[in-house]
Formats: structure tokens, C-alpha cells, sequence
């Protein structure tokens, strides 16, 4: 393990230049699966899941501040946090992470191709999602942080602008708007507002932020405030663009009683929607901002998760937290990128197993639940030194982030099994 760094909080000046892995966190978690869950919570019940939106955007910023914080007040990696606390964390991670990155590549690669089909509908959806793995391959191959960054913040801004500019169009009822902030579950809207307030930004990526600010530079107590700015930042915006969608959702599909499809089609949908009412332009803006949205979650995971898997398969070799071979840029972490590009693509034209998906559920259902209770426990033990551990405000608030992604997570892992023996 690193040693720990100095203790000292006085900012360091140069960490204030930019601000960006709040972001690329942020918007790696906010993929296609999350704007269907929301334009479908728009599309049933109006504003009145607005709420959860903002509950969502709360709860991850607490959890990604807690990573953030134990890795600048530790000088350790999250994953070398778990690993303090029992052999059991790599015996639920092992397994996650290969099997999430397989099952997850086949699906951001999915997920690119549907836009870019109805876009230039010359190349296959299949076609389409194997070219975009290899560009994201491509782009983090060689581990150019700077690089990756500014990437992620171009598309985060054309995602963000054209759901902005289709929310506009549908000129949204502001006082509705509004009476949606109060809190509200509407009869038979629990899994909605599971599903819109765990799913905004909230993924695998929300740990892997403690490698981002690493390799931004960010790595010592000084670099908190800086930190907590661009977390808070992030999910600002993020809140913003998930409101967007809800408001399409409410505007353009729930008073006109129009029902999108679920999954990544629902989107396609909504493309038809728009263009049938404002012109073709409509359409193509909103699924250049899908395509954007997709993208970023995929070149985020390329990115991140590879990190990741690099330090857990460092700490399971015993290597030294530095070696070459476990950090941005090293073999693992070229592995992973591998692993998460090339054998998904057997899924994309075979289907995916009933076996692996019910595995990929199960596993990932209880990831966030997993992240929210080993932050509680690591923040709060000699594990950070006593300055950065949890005040009584943030325990209360992850207590509550715990209790909310187990009860989602027991909700996903139910629906889960019943798809499968339904099916």
C-alpha cells in the first residue's frame, strides 16, 4: 500500500484550473438505460417524480465525495479500502467486475450502435456498436488522461445541450414543474422512483473516482475543496440534464398519452416523437444527444473500470501499489479494455445467455448497497485518519443511501429473476 499523504489542508492552487473528474463520473453513470427510466417516469406521472431526481443527484454525490475523500485523506485506492476489510469484498468483486464487463460491453456497445443505426442506417446496430468499442478502445488505449478528459467533456456538452434544447421545445408548465419537488410516490410508481433516483449517475464508475482525481493530479488533503467543488459541479449539471428528460418525458409524452417502449428502443421512440412534431432537425439533435450519452458511458468505463480492475488485480499479485502494470496505461489495465471490447462482441450477434444475465443482476444489484455500507465502515474506523472521517450529517445521509439501494436492489434482483423464469 502507498503511504499515507501529508496531512496538511491548505489548497493546492494548481488543482483549481479545472475541474473534470466530477464530471466524467457523473456522466459515465448516466447512460441509455437511465433516460429511459426517466422519460418513462415523465411519461406516467408527469412531474411528479421530479423529486426523485434531485434525491438521486444528492445521494450520489454523498457516496462520490466519500471515495473521493477517503482516497485524498489515505492516499489509498478504494478498492485497497475494501480489501482492509476481509477477504469476503474481493470474493463479491472478483466475480463482479468480470462478469459486469462482459455483459456491460455488449450493451454500451449496443447502446451506441441504435443511434448511429437511425442515424446512418448504412451499417447494421451490430455494425455500428463494434465500431464504437474500437474507438473507445482507441482513445484510452494509451492512457492520456488529458486526453480521455477532454473527450468526455465534449460529450458531455452535446448531450447536455441537445437534451436541453428538446426540453425547451416542448416550452415546460414551470408551476408543474415545480409541485413535483414535493415528495410523492404515486400508486404503483414505487420502481420508478427506485429507478430514476438510483439510477441517476449511479454505477460501477461512482468508485472509480478516487483513480480519476489521482490522475488528475489531485492527491493530497490540499486537493479536498477542489474536490468537493467539482463533485458538487458534476451532479449540478447532471441534475440539470436528468430534469430535461423528465420534463420530454412529461411534456411531449405524458399529456399527449403517448407510451415509449422500455430499454434502449424507448429513445428511438422518443426521436419519432420529437421529429413528427418539430421537424426532422428535432429528431436528429435528440439522437445526436443519445449518442453522446451512450458514448460517454462507454469510453468512462473503458477508462475507469480498467483502472480498477488493474489495482484489484495488483492487490490480489501482492505487486507494489505503483507497479507500472497496475496503473493507467499498464497491461491489466489494457487487459480489462480487451475484456470489455472484443468478447462482448460475441453477444452482439448471439444474444446473451439466460445464465450470465441472471448472474449480471444478481451481482449488480447489490454493487451500490455494497459501495454505500464499506464507505460507512471505512470512513469511520482508524482505516481514515480521524480529521476526514464522517461527520453525523454524511453517516445519516449514507445510512439512507444504503437503505435506498438495498431496497432497490432487492427490487432489481426480484425483477430479475422473475424475467428469467418468465422467459
Amino acid at each position: 500500500m502507498s503511504s499515507s499523504p501529508s496531512t496538511t489542508t491548505e489548497p493546492d492552487r494548481q488543482g483549481w484550473t479545472l475541474v473534470g473528474p466530477g464530471l466524467i463520473v457523473a456522466a459515465t453513470g448516466v447512460g441509455a438505460a437511465d433516460l429511459v427510466a426517466t422519460v418513462i417516469a415523465g411519461q406516467k406521472y408527469g412531474y411528479a417524480l421530479l423529486w426523485a431526481v434531485v434525491v438521486g443527484c444528492l445521494m450520489k454525490v454523498v457516496l462520490v465525495e466519500g471515495a473521493g475523500r477517503y482516497t485524498l485523506a489515505t492516499g489509498r485506492t478504494i478498492y485497497e479500502g475494501w480489501a482492509t476489510l476481509g477477504k469476503w469484498t474481493t470474493w463479491y468483486f472478483a466475480p463482479y467486475i468480470v462478469i459486469w464487463g462482459f455483459v456491460y460491453g455488449a450493451a454500451a456497445m449496443a447502446g451506441t450502435g441504435l443511434p448511429l443505426h437511425s442515424l446512418f442506417p448504412g451499417l447494421s446496430v451490430t455494425v455500428w456498436g463494434i465500431i464504437s468499442g474500437l474507438i473507445g478502445l482507441a482513445l484510452v488505449w494509451f492512457g492520456h488522461y488529458s486526453l480521455f478528459e477532454k473527450v468526455c467533456a465534449a460529450l458531455v456538452g452535446i448531450m447536455f445541450v441537445t437534451m436541453v434544447i428538446a426540453a425547451a421545445l416542448t416550452l415546460p408548465n414551470i408551476p408543474e414543474l415545480l409541485s413535483g419537488l414535493a415528495p410523492s410516490i404515486p400508486e404503483g410508481g414505487l420502481v420508478n422512483v427506485l429507478s430514476v433516483a438510483g439510477g441517476v449517475g449511479g454505477t460501477i464508475t461512482l468508485a472509480a473516482y478516487g483513480y480519476w482525481i489521482r490522475e488528475k493530479g489531485w492527491t493530497t488533503p490540499g486537493h479536498m475543496r477542489v474536490m468537493r467543488l467539482d463533485n458538487g459541479v458534476a451532479y449540478t449539471v447532471t441534475g440539470i440534464f436528468v430534469i430535461a428528460t423528465l420534463i420530454v418525458g412529461a411534456e411531449l409524452l405524458y399529456s399527449a398519452g403517448i407510451a415509449v417502449q422500455t430499454g434502449d428502443q424507448g429513445l428511438l421512440d422518443l426521436s419519432d416523437v420529437l421529429q413528427e412534431r418539430y421537424g426532422d432537425w428535432a429528431g436528429t439533435i435528440f439522437l445526436v444527444g443519445f449518442w453522446s450519452a451512450a458514448m460517454s458511458s462507454l469510453v468512462g468505463v473503458w477508462n475507469g473500470v480498467s483502472m480498477m480492475f488493474a489495482d484489484f488485480v495488483g492487490h490480489a499479485r501482492k505487486l507494489p501499489a505503483d507497479h507500472p502494470s497496475t496503473r493507467l496505461g499498464g497491461t491489466w489495465y489494457k487487459a480489462y479494455i480487451l475484456w470489455l471490447t472484443f468478447p462482448p462482441m460475441i453477444m452482439l450477434f448471439f444474444g446473451q445467455p439466460v445464465w450470465l444475465i441472471l448472474a449480471y443482476g444478481v451481482l449488480g444489484a447489490f454493487f451500490m448497497p455494497f459501495l454505500a455500507v464499506t464507505l460507512l465502515w471505512i470512513l469511520n474506523t482508524s482505516r481514515t485518519p480521524e480529521q476526514w472521517r464522517n461527520g453525523p450529517v454524511v453517516n445519516v445521509l449514507m445510512g439512507i443511501c444504503a437503505a435506498l439501494f438495498a431496497w432497490l436492489a432487492a427490487t432489481q434482483l426480484q425483477g430479475s429473476i422473475e424475467r428469467i423464469l418468465g422467459g
